[in-house]
């Protein structure tokens, strides 16, 4: 996943950078807190700056002092406040995550009254009705502003348009408040010793405790290896059940004001509902084209499915010797684990030791190095300033620098280690965009990749399990887009693309994290340094598609959630009792009453009535992938020539137009349904 405000929305340090570290986080606490002070006189300098651009006479305009104008007050203030914006999903501080909730508030407050401010409008639109002979970027951002102010209703009478601005101020605070709730859940199920029977105990060693029982969270890394190893049925109900509960009622309240919101702003538009206002500028166009995608995919996901839960029903059985159980979404993990164990001579814990964290990133860092012709630099020694603040100990920075030029083009954080307060899954998020500006200097980018991976201890590093490794690849993915981008307009840089093409790049190199020939690059044991046995390799490997049917199907489930939701014309949706629906409909499980995963559903701001985006643009993600695949995934050659065409394009390019191009040919379904495992007959 990645987040970007214009879209809408470790190896372990040194004693040295341990010790800067902590000097400046004391240091820059108050410089963030002045900062959230700060951020009303840029929002005052913005306003000063669109008064320019009002005040000139419309015989006067150029693409320059009115379009560009708009890009350039934008990109500045974000620059100066994004940071600060970003701290609610990371910072320890609760006071910085406060100033950072406000900040966001103020800054779209801002942003709403900057794209409904009418005078801003006519002044775009006299310029636009000269006709002017523009070409490239700038014919695209003309265009696009054009378009955008028509869909934020600027033709529309002047009730109308106060009303949008009421309920677009309204779904921030809802949609801030949302994600609040997921991020500071804190619950913990409480759990003996014996309930845990199966997890090993060393992992329950790393467990906090209240008297004699172990407190378990819900954050992933506790969770998911509690899920695929735990022998007591109940126990793992207990937490699945908890876990679907996250965010709590309060947060099924707040979705389902959001939704409402959601569908008036698109009647007030001329949509029949939040789906049509969304689509139309996707690379699916509109919501039927969707429904048509889903409806040819679901058939041939179900019968692997089918196929998939007979099998899970079987190892249960088998399991449990007891041939009349049935089987249930909370064992889902648990027989997974046991399946590649005995139908794969897989075991994901022996798996594990060689996958040290700090090897992942040598060899990430090392492969996409090769690839792109770029160099990272480990500069945290060097940060812990209010310009490029360090937010916890865990934190490191660097910079990215291309090998043909000397240039540096961007830099990029990680914080990888869950904290209480944290966001809770794994997400990129581009901060600052790439913009060209017209002295000729260059704003580069900065993003920061967020995840929850396993803490390391006394004794031991942190170890991932595979699908840690493909999620780290994923997000690393959402990186290398914002960093590699050479547009010069930050409307269009890195990856402020279609919504369902943004997972492109990302979900293609995952692809990485399953090959052979990269993971013998560096999957090593963290104790030998011996490299991962062909035996093993080879059991994950055939694995890959074990249950690969159940798991698409997941994905189509999110999506017509996603859909339905926002298809509701008037947005009067019992989201608990059409979630509940649609499950029984679309999965192979049964429904389980008295839960409300889209509490804790996170894309639903966001991302909403854009879930579908991931299996779209998986699509296109293998079809791409195959022609990368023959050149050779160490290919540096192909990797220059997927920056170049791809990565570098940023939103430059309609989605569409960028997979033609670097295809040759017209996309197809065939290498999509290959990947999953799916036969069409």
């Amino acid at each position: 996943m990645q987040h970007d405000r214009a879209g809408r929305f470790v190896a372990h340090c040194s004693a040295l950078v341990i010790a800067v570290i902590t000097v400046s986080l004391i240091a820059q606490s108050s410089a963030i807190a002045q900062q959230g002070s700060a951020i009303d006189e840029w929002l005052i300098w913005g306003d000063e700056q669109i008064r320019k651009i009002i005040d000139i006479p419309d015989d006067k305009r150029t693409f320059e002092n009115t379009v560009l104008a708009i890009d350039d007050i934008q990109v500045r203030v974000g620059i100066e406040t994004e940071m600060l914006q970003f701290m609610p999903y990371v910072s320890p501080d609760p006071a910085e995550r406060e100033a950072g909730e406000l900040a966001i508030e103020a800054w779209s407050d801002w942003d709403i009254r900057f794209e409904k401010n009418e005078a801003i409008y006519y002044a775009v639109r006299a310029y636009a009705d000269t006709n002017p002979r523009l070409t490239g970027e700038r014919e695209r951002l003309l265009d696009r502003m054009m378009r955008d102010y028509r869909r934020e209703g600027m033709d529309l009478p002047a009730d109308k348009r106060d009303r949008l601005r009421e309920i677009e101020l309204e779904h921030t605070k809802l949609s801030i408040e949302f994600d609040r709730n997921i991020r500071d859940d804190e619950t913990t199920v409480l759990l003996s010793i014996d309930e845990l029977d199966g997890v090993p105990d060393e992992f329950i060693a790393n467990l906090d405790r209240i008297g004699g029982l172990v407190m378990v969270g819900m954050d992933y890394p506790t969770y998911g290896p509690i899920m695929d190893q735990c022998r007591n049925e109940t126990t793992r109900r207990k937490l699945w059940l908890t876990r679907k509960r996250r965010g709590g009622q309060r947060n099924v309240d707040v979705l389902e004001k959001l939704i409402r919101l959601r569908a008036e702003k698109a009647h007030l538009l001329g949509y029949d509902n939040l789906v049509d206002y969304k689509t139309e500028v996707r690379m699916a166009g509109n919501a039927e084209a969707i429904r048509a995608f889903y409806d040819t995919l679901r058939p041939i996901v179900r019968k692997k499915s089918q196929v998939d839960y007979e099998q899970f029903l079987q190892a249960k059985r088998d399991y449990t010797r007891n041939p009349d159980t049935t089987i249930h979404t909370w064992d889902y993990g648990f027989y997974l684990n046991l399946l590649k164990k005995t139908e794969y001579a897989l075991d994901e814990e022996k798996v594990r030791p060689y996958f040290p964290l700090d090897r992942v990133i040598d060899g990430l860092f090392s492969i996409t190095q090769s690839l792109y012709g770029i160099e990272y630099r480990d500069v945290t020694a060097e940060a812990g300033t209010a310009e490029r603040p360090l937010w916890h100990e865990d934190v490191r920075l660097f910079e990215v620098w291309d090998k043909a030029t000397g240039r540096m083009l961007g830099e990029f954080y990680i914080d990888l280690h869950p904290r209480p307060n944290k966001y809770t899954g794994a997400a990129q998020w581009g901060i600052i965009p790439r913009k060209a500006w017209s002295d000729g200097t260059v704003n580069t980018p900065v993003a920061a990749l967020v995840c929850n991976f396993t803490k390391p201890t006394a004794d031991k590093p942190s170890l991932l399990q595979h699908d840690e490794v493909v999620t780290f690849f994923h997000e690393f993915g959402h990186l290398l887009h914002t960093i590699l981008t050479e547009a010069d307009i930050a409307a269009f840089s890195g990856t402020r693309v279609e919504l369902d093409f943004v997972e492109m790049p990302s979900q293609m190199f995952e692809n990485w994290a399953w090959d052979r020939d990269v993971l013998r690059t560096f999957a090593r044991h963290y104790e030998t340094s011996e490299p991962l046995p062909d035996e093993l390799l080879d059991a994950m490997l055939a694995a890959r598609n074990l249950a690969s049917g159940m798991a698409a199907e997941f994905q189509i489930f999110l999506g017509t959630v996603d859909l339905a939701y926002h298809s509701d014309p008037d947005g009067e949706v019992d989201t608990t009792e059409l979630g509940l629906q649609i499950y029984d409909d679309i999965l192979v499980w049964d429904a389980v009453p008295g839960t409300y995963f889209q509490a804790s559903f996170g894309h639903l701001t966001g991302y909403e009535a854009g879930y579908y985006g991931y299996q779209w643009s998986l699509v296109y993600a293998c079809d791409m992938f195959q022609r990368f695949n023959d050149a050779g995934l160490l290919n540096p050659k192909a990797g220059m020539d997927y920056r170049k065409r791809v990565l570098a394009k940023g939103g430059t390019m309609d989605g569409m137009d960028i997979v033609r191009e670097y295809l040759g040919r017209e996309p197809d379904t065939a290498a999509f349904l290959k990947h999953l495992g799916l036969e069409t007959e």
